[in-house]
């Protein structure tokens, strides 16, 4: 199965890691390794960023590859965990829990899966 995915070019504020999620920071066109399920969040990066100031690729649109930080299924919606992992999205009372997408299959972690691209937001009432 490939993937094909529309990717945006960001400055990185920080080492990101390859198939890591990424979150938006307050720097125009920045982005940082994600952090948790609440971080405002880019996207997937493709390759990684070694090093502060390196330009990244971040999928944006279509189908894409990420990291798994947990058990996930098939259909699952998708959030950062504190490593940048993809992890089974789960509502928060009184917070925006944010989305990448969308499970396309099963992994474990450290599984490298296909994901739909779909960024959306899960917000429960406190």
């Amino acid at each position: 199965m490939s993937a094909n995915s529309i990717s945006r070019s960001y400055v990185a504020a920080g080492a990101i890691g390859a198939r890591l999620i990424t979150k938006y920071t307050n720097n125009r066109g920045e982005v940082a390794q994600a952090s948790a399920a609440t971080d405002r969040l880019a996207g997937v990066t493709e390759l990684g960023a070694a090093a502060a100031k390196d330009m990244v690729d971040v999928a944006r649109e279509g189908m894409d590859k990420v990291t798994v930080g947990g058990n996930v299924a098939a259909g699952d919606y998708l959030t950062s965990d504190a490593n940048g992992k993809a992890v089974k999205a789960v509502g928060i009372a009184g917070q925006t829990v944010f989305v990448i997408g969308q499970a396309e299959e099963p992994g474990v972690a450290n599984d490298i899966i296909h994901y739909t691209i779909a960024p959306s937001a899960i917000v429960l009432p406190a």
